[in-house]
This record gives C-alpha cells, sequence and structure tokens, in this order.
C-alpha cells in the first residue's frame, strides 16, 4: 500500500536503453510529475498532436467477467497478464519511472525526440517569460543512456555523438557533468575521454567555453549513465524553468548558445559541489 502512493510509477526504474525526460525539483516529487505531465502533454499535443489510445484497455475490464466464481485466481492472473500485454504493445508517450535519486523524476518518452520537445518548450517559455511550473526546476531531455562504466560509456558514445560531431557533421562543444549516488566514477576523466571520442569524429570539433554551439550532457545516477546533446544551455539557464521566465536585459543582445568564461565556470563549480555532496550522502548510506 505504502508503495502505490509513491509518485513514481509501479516498480518501474531507470534503465540502461531508455530515453526520456530527467526532471529536477524541491521535495515535493509527487506534485513534479503531476506538473511534468500536464507540461510535456501541453507541448507534445502541440508538436506531435493528440496521444492515440486504442480501446483495447477499456475493454479488458469487462472481458472475462463471465469467469467461474471458483476459477476467480486464474481469471485474474488472465487480466493482469492482457493489461500486461497491452501495456507493452501500446505504451504511453510520456510514463514515468523511478530515477534512483531523491528530488529527481524520469519521464520515460515513447516515439518522440526529447531534445526537440524539450528545447521547443523552452524557447516558448523564454519568449513569452509566462512562468508554467511550481516545482520543476531544471528539466533536461536525455536522448541516450547506457551503464556508468567507462568502457559502456566510451563504445556508447562513439556512436550516440555522431549526428552532431561524425564529419561532415561537426560543431564547437562544452560538456557538463553531474553524478548522483554514484562514487565510482572520475568528473575529470568522463569529460576528458568523452572529448577525446568527439575529437576523433571530426578533428575540426573544437573545445570551447565562450561559445559553443553544443553542450554535452552527461547525468549519472547509480548505474545508469544518461546522455543528451543541446543547444542553448545557457542562454536558457542551464534549462531551468524557473530562471528561463525571469526577465533578463542580456536576453535582448545575447544570441543563442552565447556563452561566458564566468557563466562556465559557474557551470563547473556547482556541478563539483552537486558532485562531492552525492558522494557524501553515498558513504553515508
Amino acid at each position: 500500500a505504502g508503495r502505490a502512493k509513491r509518485p513514481r510509477g509501479a516498480g518501474r526504474q531507470l534503465e540502461a536503453g531508455m530515453r526520456g525526460i530527467l526532471i529536477t525539483c524541491n521535495m515535493n516529487e509527487r506534485k513534479c510529475v503531476g506538473e511534468a505531465y500536464s507540461l510535456l502533454g501541453e507541448y507534445g499535443d502541440l508538436l506531435y498532436g493528440p496521444e492515440q489510445f486504442s480501446d483495447h484497455e477499456e475493454r479488458l475490464s469487462g472481458s472475462d467477467r463471465e469467469e467461474d466464481e471458483d476459477d476467480v485466481e486464474a481469471a485474474l492472473k488472465k487480466e493482469v497478464g492482457q493489461i500486461r500485454a497491452s501495456t507493452e504493445q501500446k505504451l504511453r508517450r510520456f510514463q514515468s519511472v523511478e530515477s534512483g535519486a531523491n528530488n529527481v523524476v524520469f519521464i520515460r518518452t515513447q516515439g518522440i525526440e526529447p531534445a526537440n520537445l524539450v528545447h521547443h518548450i523552452l524557447k516558448d517559455m523564454h519568449t513569452t517569460k509566462k512562468k508554467k511550473t511550481r516545482v520543476i526546476l531544471r528539466m533536461l531531455p536525455i536522448s541516450g543512456t547506457c551503464k556508468a562504466f567507462m568502457e559502456d560509456m566510451k563504445k556508447y558514445t562513439e556512436t550516440f555523438f555522431e549526428p552532431w560531431f561524425k564529419a561532415p557533421n561537426k560543431g564547437t562543444f562544452q560538456i557538463v557533468y553531474k553524478a548522483r549516488n554514484n562514487s565510482h566514477m572520475s568528473r575529470e576523466e568522463v569529460i576528458k575521454e568523452l572529448a577525446g571520442i568527439v575529437g576523433s569524429l571530426n578533428p575540426e570539433n573544437k573545445v570551447d567555453l565562450n561559445n559553443p554551439q553544443y553542450t554535452i550532457v552527461v547525468e549519472i545516477i547509480k548505474t545508469v549513465c544518461c546522455l543528451s546533446v543541446v543547444r542553448d544551455y545557457v542562454l536558457f539557464r542551464k534549462y531551468n524553468l524557473q530562471e528561463v521566465v525571469k526577465s533578463n536585459k542580456e536576453d535582448a543582445q545575447q544570441n543563442p548558445s552565447s556563452v561566458t568564461e564566468e557563466q562556465n565556470s559557474e557551470v563547473a563549480k556547482a556541478e563539483t559541489e552537486e558532485q562531492e555532496k552525492s558522494s557524501k550522502e553515498v558513504k553515508e548510506e
């Protein structure tokens, strides 16, 4: 009964192979999930059209009512099996799963590109300055996941980075790193290795902390590495929904994806502090 009341869903957990949206909040995860469903549903319908559902699930509830009362247990097992099969056949567009970290919600996506959707949301909020959430802080698209071990990450990113960085594609980039409930990964090693892979895909790819075209987001939770390549990371306040709606005189003069040395140093400092805090939490556990 206790687990049934939890905001994130039905024993499903974040694991390698998933795509989705990583959302941070401040304490109220249940409300965060509700806000996420509302916001993603609104913009998902605008970009991709209303979500279509089959009526198979609706028929399931009444399909076995005529089962003999002496075989109630078998009927229940059959109905549960049908519901599970139906769910597997038609996954919801957005589905909350256990993230593995406090104050972090993960919404698995089906049939959409998380980076495009989240960028559209932030661009609209940045333009209109209309606040649409109360407890959601950051909303990061996760376009790919793998196991959080260096060899797995190197093998995975060699292919994952290709759409942005493999010749003839090229771009300037920075890497931002965050680890939660994980103490075996080295921030410096991860950034060095991933930057090396980007360089190997095309020697014209260059690190640029002043005005990068792309920001490589690396979010590690326990043994899962979440990855994305995003645009306008600093312009959209590190993808923070609370900050992006605030008025800023610099916005009118700031081109998309423009970054200052000071801002990048603040990003690195904040991420280092958060990583140390996460490592401390692991030791305390």
